[in-house]
This record gives C-alpha cells, sequence and structure tokens, in this order.
C-alpha cells in the first residue's frame, strides 16, 4: 500500500516582491510537488514552476514570469 499525499502549512514571500503569505503546500510520497493553496489574503498561487511560489494578486502575469526567470531561469513548458 503506498503512502498518502502529505500536506503541511508553509510560509513564502512573493516571488516578485517578498510579502509573506501562508501556503498549504501538499507533496506526493516520494516528496515531488504536487501544488499548493495560498492561504492568505491577497495573494495566489504560482503556477508552472514545478515548486511552491506564491504572488501578489496586484502583480500581472508579466511581472511574476520575470521574477521566476530571474530567479530560478527560463523554466520548460514540457513535462517530459
Amino acid at each position: 500500500m503506498t503512502e498518502p499525499n502529505a500536506a503541511k502549512g508553509e510560509m513564502h514571500g512573493c516571488i516578485v516582491c517578498g510579502k509573506l503569505y501562508q501556503l498549504y503546500v501538499v507533496h506526493d510520497s516520494a516528496g515531488n510537488y504536487i501544488g499548493a493553496n495560498v492561504m492568505s489574503a491577497g495573494g495566489k498561487e504560482v503556477t508552472g514552476a514545478g515548486r511552491p511560489l506564491a504572488a501578489c494578486e496586484t502583480h500581472t502575469n508579466e511581472e511574476i514570469a520575470r521574477a521566476v526567470e530571474r530567479v530560478y531561469g527560463r523554466q520548460s513548458q514540457d513535462d517530459d
């Protein structure tokens, strides 16, 4: 029998400006990131980065994409 997914609360700063948000992060039994939900008001999950990231709802998608690329490099679009 496989172990269930593990979830825990984590604090993450906005990828653009650093404002702190509480995230509920889920990992599978092998420790691979599955997803997250931003629990703090005014924040949203940054998808497509393969890791738990948050951003303020006021930042544009362009600002967020530039910040992710600046911090983590260009993200690949394929899931291979």
